[in-house]
């Protein structure tokens, strides 16, 4: 009441000026008239474009709800993906979406019954005479009222925006099962991420013990006589970057932790202990024919349905907004209890009406409406299309992207494999005192890069794997072995 009374007093100067100047009489005082802020609203920004904004008392962000971990044991990509579910704020966010356009559904349905109001009022007049001009004496009268309004017919006005609230909570239940998808496949992506760094992390730190070794065998031919003291610089410069590799894995390893708790609803600087799938995880084949994948996805994905569903929405919306302008059948009764004041008795009245509501002319207001309603509908539409696309596409990259890491796992094995044994009888040669430096340093390089795209191998399956069960809308096109423990 303060606060109204305030601006009530801000106002005052401008309803003042208006009375002095109601037809500005010249361009200065009409551009004054309209530069007056009588609530100050300039004051509440920065006083030019160059300067900053200086903030008054902020609020302060309220942090997140965080479930905490139960247990203290190693995690799987199952128990981490349902804590995610659960607490992850874009889950609680879809779903109170959808709650909301489950109310907006209640609310279209609410007019299908009658609005009833009620009223109690006071009032003191003193009436004057309309044909003598004489003044009566003052009355004062109080009492209830009750007043009812009813649609009976609209001509579907009413069903079609029901229609459309129903699509929109279809959307919203849809658009929320999209949303645990997305979170899942977040979770994968960084627990795969996770994974792979830590192979990488174990691959460095293997590759700096051989170059270490090395070093050494490289410093006892150097006391020998049988090395230079470039052989020597040449093991220590690898030594070194093999240093470098260890720290920048670990680094990007810290970084790959935060991401997986973000992804789970948790800190950054929470600490997770996941259980690894060892050296060498089991993978299994694709199957599933394209067509196939193509048609399921077209069939499952919440996304693309949940379009469909805002499409048809749109589409009822605007048969709404069309027959909005058309005539309406209303019922409308009231009944009210006057008391006065004054020795006189009490009043108890009475209405019933039925009426014919015939819309005439609204500025061309329904015109531009219709033509607005249609609009979006077409857009609804054509973004519907333009997921139907992109899905088809999503589908294909994921499907020929697990069928290319899952060729490529054999590859890198067998190359693996290869340099292994390469690098471990090149350093036994040099140790006997046969062969180069060099020959050993591009040994241990090829297998230290063999273990590396072996590891990006792997990872690129799984994710492949995730990505396709995300396009297709499912999580159940293959079972990796992480997936059973």
């Amino acid at each position: 009441m303060m606060r109204r009374f305030v601006k009530i007093l801000g106002v005052l100067p401008a309803v003042f000026f208006t009375a002095a100047f109601p037809v500005p009489g010249s361009c200065q005082q009409f551009l004054q008239y309209w530069r007056y802020d009588p609530f100050a609203t300039d004051s509440k920004v920065a006083p030019a474009p160059g300067m900053r904004w200086e903030p008054p008392n902020l609020p302060a962000v309220t942090p997140p709800r965080t479930e905490q971990l139960r247990g203290n044991g190693l995690l799987t990509l199952p128990e981490l993906t349902e804590f995610a579910l659960r607490n992850n704020p874009r889950t609680r966010q879809a779903w109170l979406a959808a709650r909301a356009a489950a109310a907006g559904v209640g609310i279209e349905q609410a007019g299908d019954l009658p609005h009833i109001t009620a009223t109690y009022g006071w009032s003191r007049t003193r009436p004057v005479s309309a044909t003598t001009g004489s003044e009566s004496s003052w009355q004062t009268r109080f009492g209830p009222s009750v007043s009812l309004t009813y649609v009976l017919y609209d001509f579907g006005v009413g069903d079609h925006r029901l229609e459309a609230a129903e699509y929109r909570l279809l959307a919203a239940n849809l658009t929320q099962n999209r949303t645990l998808q997305d979170v899942v496949f977040q979770v994968e992506q960084a627990y795969y991420q996770l994974l792979g760094l830590e192979a990488l992390v174990r691959t460095n730190e293997m590759s700096l013990r051989n170059s270490r070794t090395a070093l050494e065998a490289v410093q006892r031919r150097r006391e020998s006589g049988l090395a230079t003291v470039a052989d020597v610089y040449r093991v220590e410069t690898q030594v070194a970057q093999a240093q470098l590799n260890v720290t920048r894995s670990q680094g990007e390893l810290e970084k790959a932790k935060g991401q997986l708790a973000a992804a789970v609803g948790l800190p950054v600087n929470e600490s997770l202990r996941i259980r690894t799938l060892g050296d060498q995880p089991q993978v299994r084949e694709m199957t599933d024919a394209m067509s196939a994948l193509l048609e399921r996805a077209k069939a499952n994905r919440p996304d693309l349905i949940a379009a469909e569903a805002q499409a048809r929405a749109a589409r009822a919306s605007a048969s709404a907004t069309a027959k909005a302008g058309l005539p309406s059948i209303e019922l409308t009764g009231s009944s009210g209890h006057n008391i006065f004041g004054d020795n006189r008795p009490s009043s108890t009245s009475y209405s019933v009406a039925l009426n014919l509501r015939i819309p005439l002319f609204s500025g061309f207001r329904d015109t531009y409406s219709v033509r607005q309603a249609e609009a979006q509908a077409a857009q609804a539409e054509a973004a519907r299309d333009s997921l139907y696309r992109q899905t088809e596409i999503d589908v294909w990259r994921a499907y020929y992207d697990l069928r290319t890491a899952a060729t490529g796992i054999s590859s890198t094995e067998a190359q693996v494999k290869s340099a292994e044994q390469t690098a471990q009888a090149t350093l036994a040669r040099y140790q006997a005192g046969f062969g180069s430096i060099l020959d050993l340093i591009t040994a241990q390089q090829d297998e230290s890069n063999a273990r590396v795209q072996r590891i990006q191998s792997y990872l690129d399956w799984f994710t492949a794997l995730a990505r396709l069960n995300f396009s297709v809308g499912m999580n159940d096109i293959l079972v990796s072995a992480s997936d059973k423990k």
